[in-house]
């Protein structure tokens, strides 16, 4: 199977969970507790930080040294890359974080359901990318088990915190008067992000080979700043949160136990 296919399927997965939580909204009429929120937006956090050590710089690493080069130079330029892709498209992108009334990004016309969306759909978008370069460097290997599993192991993990990330956009547009059937098409769109921006930064990654390295640490980086700039700071809410913490470090533990188990 094409490394193209491997990332669709491995972020096709991910697509349904996020799917399975947005379809709460047929069965629950309210958002999520705070206390609830506050957890699972730290177990997202924690699964990401995890994620982009193990799965990605760490990848990233030893795929440029295994190409006869220092992997110094790919892990901390691609990391730098990432984080500002992220703080750019968090200027250009009109967006509305959960819990908040004032919207970043510029001035929009956009309704408040819209740019909840938008937020979660920034949040997707280092996701997406790194399950489909896990999947497609698991491809490129395809005599190693242990790369396959590595990329399962991501899969799964961001699968799980995928699912409540579902029910957060999907409930709280519910809330907000949108019908059932529509909350629930926004809150799967979401998660479509990931299944686009997997497959094509995996396009890129073929085209032009010794890119592979900088696109792990790339997508490491993206990641970290979702998880610092919006999961943290979301999860304790602007007060000191045990829920928040323990979810963070729920998370992490969750994430390095898969990459353990089956790597």
């Amino acid at each position: 199977m094409s490394p193209v296919l491997w990332a669709a399927v491995g972020t096709g997965f991910t697509f349904l969970m996020t799917a399975m939580g947005a379809s709460l909204v047929f069965f629950f009429r309210g958002e999520l507790g705070s206390s609830a929120q506050r957890v699972f937006l730290g177990f997202a956090a924690g699964v990401m930080v995890a994620a982009s050590v193990w799965s990605l710089l760490i990848p990233a690493i030893e795929e440029a040294e295994a190409a006869g080069g220092s992997g110094l130079l790919p892990a901390a330029g691609g990391f730098v890359l990432g984080v500002l892709f992220l703080l750019l498209m968090d200027h250009l992108m009109p967006h509305l974080h959960l819990g908040e009334d004032r919207p970043e990004g510029p001035s929009s016309s956009l309704r408040r359901t819209t740019l909840l969306v938008l937020a979660m759909t920034l949040h997707n978008i280092p996701e997406g990318m790194a399950v489909g370069l896990t999947f497609a460097l698991a491809a490129q290997h395809a005599d190693s088990q242990a790369a396959l599993s590595a990329a399962m192991a991501l899969a799964l993990g961001m699968g799980i915190q995928n699912f409540p990330e579902g029910a957060a956009v999907s409930l709280p547009l519910r809330k907000e008067g949108v019908r059932p059937w529509k909350a629930f098409a926004m809150g799967s769109l979401s998660g479509v992000v990931e299944l686009v921006f997997g497959v094509l930064v995996v396009l890129i990654a073929g085209g032009i080979q010794p890119l592979m390295p900088w696109l792990l640490s790339f997508a490491a980086g993206a990641m970290l700043y979702v998880v610092v700039e919006e999961l943290i700071p979301e999860a304790h809410l602007g007060e000191h949160s045990h829920a928040g913490t323990l979810g963070t470090l729920s998370g992490f533990l969750v994430m390095m136990i898969l990459d353990v188990a089956l790597g």
